[in-house]
């Protein structure tokens, strides 16, 4: 089986190349990110012509997750329990659409666009930490109710957690950019110490190897990316990962998502 994690930075814009990439890449299941579009918008005939069930979660223009599967699609949840809400400048916070979780196959795939902190200083950082925070406590849960849950927790984390993970550590240090603070790094590491694995770099290793180029500053060409989509398997499930690769491909070309797809074969389960 395989399955795949994108942030495709808009379906409806991308609808072409998002349906020519499901064919080319023949995954069983993908958790899809930035949706940017409300169930009454969303492209579902994508696709159900393609063999897919599909589950969304959006709210408004922004944000919005999915989960598309050709292996069942049961149990689907829409934000996580207690998943924190977000509130600007003192405002009564408001639930946004950033993470949806369904059974496919015997494997409980959430797709989450973890908030992104926009700076160290905006109020965007405390929601971002909390959120990874509530999330990883039920992360924890799950596998301590059952240590042979097949969970996948897949998506657009928004943290780069080595150095080696952005272009330029040097830079991001400098101006005192997101993505590689400590606080962040730590959240992104509690979710390893639950024992979930990064499942993914064990088959690309080394400096270099990303999933999100920016659309400014030519950064895709002079090859300045940064890795911040990840698929972290619960124990049971990062024993089956067989392989795993970046779509640097599908970054190219006209229409392009920022993002990359990141897929993970799976061998038949035990």
């Amino acid at each position: 089986m395989k399955i795949a994690t994108w942030n495709v930075n808009s379906l409806r814009a991308r609808a072409d190349r998002v349906e020519g990439w499901l064919l080319r890449s023949d995954v069983d299941v993908v958790a899809i990110q930035e949706t940017k579009c409300k169930d009454e918008n969303f492209p579902w005939e994508l696709f159900e012509r393609n063999g897919y069930e599909v589950a969304h979660f959006g709210l408004s223009q922004w944000n919005g997750v999915a989960i598309a599967s050709r292996v069942g699609l049961t149990d689907v949840e829409r934000t996580f329990p207690d998943q924190p809400a977000f509130g600007k400048g003192g405002k009564d916070p408001v639930q946004e659409a950033r993470a949806i979780g369904a059974t496919c196959n015997g494997v409980r795939v959430w797709s989450l666009y973890v908030p992104n902190g926009r700076s160290l200083d905006d109020e965007h950082m405390p929601y971002k930490l909390d959120w990874l925070k509530v999330l990883n406590g039920h992360a924890a849960e799950w596998i301590s109710q059952d240590p042979q849950a097949q969970i996948a927790l897949m998506g657009d984390w928004n943290i780069a957690p080595q150095d080696e993970d952005v272009w330029d550590i040097d830079y991001f240090r400098t101006a005192g950019l997101t993505h590689v603070s400590e606080p962040e790094r730590d959240a992104f590491r509690a979710f390893e110490a639950t024992g979930f694995e990064d499942v993914v770099r064990r088959h690309t290793p080394g400096p270099g190897v990303y999933t999100y180029w920016d659309y400014t500053q030519l950064r895709f060409p002079r090859r300045e990316g940064m890795r911040i989509d990840f698929v972290l398997a619960s124990p049971a499930l990062a024993a089956r990962v067989v392989n795993a690769h970046i779509d640097r491909e599908e970054r190219k070309g006209k229409g392009a998502s920022d993002h990359a797809p990141v897929v993970v074969e799976l061998s038949e389960d035990e």
